[in-house]
């Protein structure tokens, strides 16, 4: 369903079960950086009143996830901890080239979003199936649903502001490329490396 050209490999789930602190850390500022995502394309592009709405309420949402996560955290007797650069997106948003049109920077920042929360989506799925911790896995699966329809949303924001044939095209590109960079990801206790 996600299309993802190359699955996570399985053996990360181990990595995060021994580093369930870092991990929830990580969570919470994907969480974060989601909602300031989700407000940014609303000041980037205003014009658009039915992606205004979605982000809106999505902004909303991805907060109260950080809540979620944020209150786990708590839940163990820890604090969040510091931010850090998160590689995959860093990696991920070379892929397409810098200016072009308002229409074009949106379809761009749209699929780059979309594979983001395939990506989490993924591994979410990975998480609420393998983790021993079975309270950790049912929170991870209520999440993953959630993650899945932000991925659709995105591209179908994308499909409808642009051309649909030249947009599924990129997205393919996009998948292509992103598969290269998970080659050398998963196998750190982050989200998405």
């Amino acid at each position: 369903m996600l299309g993802l050209k190359l699955p996570t490999d399985p053996r990360w789930v181990n990595i995060v079960e021994k580093n369930i602190d870092e991990i929830l850390t990580d969570h919470a500022y994907c969480e974060q950086k989601a909602a300031s995502t989700a407000i940014s394309l609303i000041v980037s592009f205003p014009e658009y009143p039915d992606l205004v709405k979605e982000m809106i309420a999505l902004s909303r949402e991805e907060m109260g996830h950080f809540k979620m996560v944020h209150d786990r955290i708590l839940e163990r007797g820890k604090t969040l901890g510091r931010d850090r650069k998160d590689e995959y997106v860093l990696s991920l948003i070379k892929f397409f080239p810098k200016g072009g049109s308002r229409t074009t920077q949106l379809i761009h920042r749209l699929l780059y979003a979309a594979l983001i929360e395939a990506r989490s989506c993924e591994r979410f799925r990975l998480l609420s199936e393998e983790l021993e911790d079975k309270e950790l896995a049912e929170f991870y699966h209520k999440l993953m649903v959630s993650e899945a329809g932000h991925y659709t949303m995105f591209l179908q924001f994308a499909r409808e502001y642009g051309d649909t044939e030249e947009v599924n095209k990129k997205w393919q590109d996009l998948l292509t490329y992103e598969a290269t960079i998970m080659k050398n990801l998963g196998n750190k206790e982050t989200v998405h490396g």
